[in-house]
């Protein structure tokens, strides 16, 4: 037997009338006659064994995340002026100003970091909505794992607005040079925020759903 059938052949807590809150993480035992209004015992947030509207409200995070994905790597994101040069830097162009410069690591770092992390998180969302909506069994252990390595490593999108603020305050004691934030930062800050909430507005319990088809 696969891990991913052995993983199908355990009960869910719905199967044994148990609903988790929220907020306080308190499992408590379901009442028949529940009709979707009960109340944590300890700290009196509604319990629901699902996430209200956890498709709607992630694909409505997810896609305003791609609108501001999109100035955000068209706009430039930081200003560096000196005495006779004023240069603006768009994420892949402070790619290549790295590179070129011999910092190849750090232009990894970056790259990867608000490049290829938010594309990914694009993409293992959609994989998750599309596939948890349509209610197939297909690799539900792979996509569990796939959730949690989203939540694991979207903080780190953050790296180009940290390095932007970080430079700003640095430089700024510099009376020959400066390093100015320009709108581009404020287009990719949004994109990590809405990324992180439509992460944290996805119920993964959603992935193993599949068996109330069958039934």
């Amino acid at each position: 037997m696969s891990a991913t059938e052995k993983a199908q052949a355990l009960p869910r807590a719905a199967d044994l009338g148990l609903v988790g809150c929220h907020v306080c993480r308190l499992v408590c035992r379901e009442a028949p006659d529940d009709d979707g209004g009960m109340e944590c015992p300890r700290c009196g947030s509604a319990l629901h064994r699902r996430k209200p509207a956890s498709y709607t409200r992630t694909w409505a995070l997810l896609l305003a995340a791609f609108m501001m994905y999109v100035p955000a790597n068209l706009l430039p994101i930081m200003r560096t002026a000196s005495l006779n040069d004023v240069d603006d830097n768009t994420i892949l162009s402070g790619v290549k100003e790295l590179w070129v410069n011999g910092s190849g690591d750090l232009a990894v770092i970056v790259f990867v970091a608000s490049i290829m992390v938010p594309m990914l998180k694009f993409l293992v969302l959609g994989t998750l909505l599309i596939s948890s909506q349509r209610r197939t069994d297909w690799a539900q252990l792979q996509r569990a794992k796939l959730y949690r390595l989203v939540e694991f490593i979207g903080y780190w999108s953050m790296l180009d607005v940290f390095v932007v603020a970080l430079l700003s305050a640095l430089v700024r004691f510099n009376v020959l040079s400066r390093v100015e934030p320009l709108p581009g930062v404020i287009f990719f800050g949004l994109t990590v925020v809405l990324t992180m909430l439509a992460s944290m507005s996805f119920d993964p319990r959603l992935i193993w759903d599949s068996r109330d088809s069958d039934d």
